[in-house]
């Protein structure tokens, strides 16, 4: 495209739509100028934060339809709730098809559907209007993994072979929003909203750089999943209570630990393979990613917690509780890390770099919505493993259309 600056639109303006606007102080090239959310008052506020921080002279407008045909808007930024995208999809669709706007690209926060059948069709939609794709998984352009995988790659793998082993966890308390630990709602429980990090960034370390995806093909998936801590009576009455009843956890609940095995094979028949754990019951200094990827003769370790930054606060420290030094804070006084910028940290920074740049020079991303449909694809799977409790290849029958038991309202363990 002709312009040099990329006028961008974020559809939601939550938790993790503020995420992506603080990053944009380490984007170049591009301008957040509008937020949508159902929620006035939500727009105002992140439009207000893009403002602050000079990243944009954004403003909140009525309707995606408004944003869309925005001349402005050159790029929209998905960002709404799971249950949301495939209707945000098919209006800017249909803002675009009608000719009340002209975008080059989208983005899609993970995942990408809460099933195969939504992720095929945001993938189908994107095509239909020759919209360049960008799948936003932070996690994959996390600077200690970049910077880790080219080191063991150029190292370790060129002198001693190639890894074999890939070992991801995204560990924390629980979700900030109500909807999120509905199964209808979200998908599923843990395994749906957070593995799909872990499934894709244990996936890229093992994939050499410049390689294609299709270098690595997924033959075999374990999983099991159970709901350890928010089945306990007094925690599913504070999820009752928070969600003002909707949320029942002794009847209706999600999983909260999730555990799978991947087996691929590499383009010499080399089997490799990725194991991933993901819980909304681990209770530390707040969220916790870690990351390993071992070789004949070589090992990466990432653990976000360890942090260079730590501070001490004696009990006689009283204050407000909040997320000031790290995601899903639980603690106020003890010895904590910090993560000091966490927006860069986690990936966001550089995901959003690559978004623009891609869009910018007519590129599509390298993470783009095909690698979302994968992704969606290996959840699935697990799920069906999990509730078969069995090891299934890849891919299972039924994949396409299958449903987890536990979207469908119809997961309970302490039913068995």
């Amino acid at each position: 495209m002709k312009k040099k600056t990329l006028g961008v639109g974020i559809i939601g303006g939550g938790f993790n739509a503020r995420f992506h606007i603080r990053s944009w102080v380490g984007v170049r090239d591009a301008d957040i100028l509008g937020v949508f959310d159902p929620d006035r008052k939500r727009a105002e506020e992140a439009a207000g934060i893009a403002r602050k921080l000079e990243v944009g002279e954004a403003k909140a407008y009525k309707s995606i339809t408004e944003l869309v045909s925005d001349p402005k808007i050159d790029a929209v930024w998905i960002s709404a709730p799971n249950f949301t995208r495939i209707e945000v999809m098919e209006e800017v669709v249909r803002a675009l098809e009608t000719g009340k706007g002209e975008i080059v690209g989208v983005c899609c926060e993970k995942p990408l559907g809460r099933n195969v059948k939504e992720a095929r069709r945001m993938l189908d939609l994107a095509r239909k209007t020759k919209l360049l794709d960008g799948y936003l998984e932070n996690q994959v352009f996390a600077p200690a993994v970049v910077r880790g995988r080219g080191i063991v790659w150029a190292r370790g793998a060129a002198l001693t072979g190639r890894p074999y082993l890939a070992r991801a966890a995204e560990e924390h308390s629980g979700p900030h929003m109500p909807w999120f630990w509905e199964g209808a709602l979200q998908g599923g429980g843990v395994l749906n909203d957070m593995m799909c990090h872990s499934v894709e960034v244990a996936r890229f370390m093992l994939t050499a750089p410049g390689a294609a995806r299709g270098t690595l093909t997924p033959t075999k998936v374990t999983a099991y999943a159970s709901c350890l801590k928010w089945q306990i009576p007094d925690y599913a009455k504070s999820l009752w209570d928070n969600s003002g009843g909707k949320t029942d956890y002794l009847k209706r609940p999600a999983e909260d630990f999730a555990r799978s095995l991947v087996e691929y094979k590499d383009e010499k028949g080399n089997v490799v393979v990725v194991e991933t754990t993901t819980s909304w019951c681990y209770v530390g200094a707040g969220l916790r990613l870690s990351m390993e990827l071992l070789g004949p003769e070589y090992a990466l370790q990432i653990n976000s917690l360890d942090a260079g930054l730590k501070v001490f606060f004696s009990r006689r420290v009283k204050g407000k509780a909040g997320e000031d030094l790290v995601e899903k804070q639980n603690a106020e006084v003890g010895l904590m890390p910090v993560v000091s910028d966490e927006e860069n940290e986690y990936g966001y920074t550089g995901e959003n770099r690559h978004m623009i740049r891609s869009f910018l020079k007519g590129l599509r991303p390298s993470e783009n919505f095909e690698d979302g449909l994968n992704v969606t694809e290996l959840l699935m799977a697990a799920y069906m493993s999990a509730e078969k409790e069995k090891t299934l290849s890849f891919p299972p029958p039924g994949l396409a259309n299958f449903i987890p038991a536990v979207a469908q309202g119809k997961w309970n363990p302490k039913s068995r």
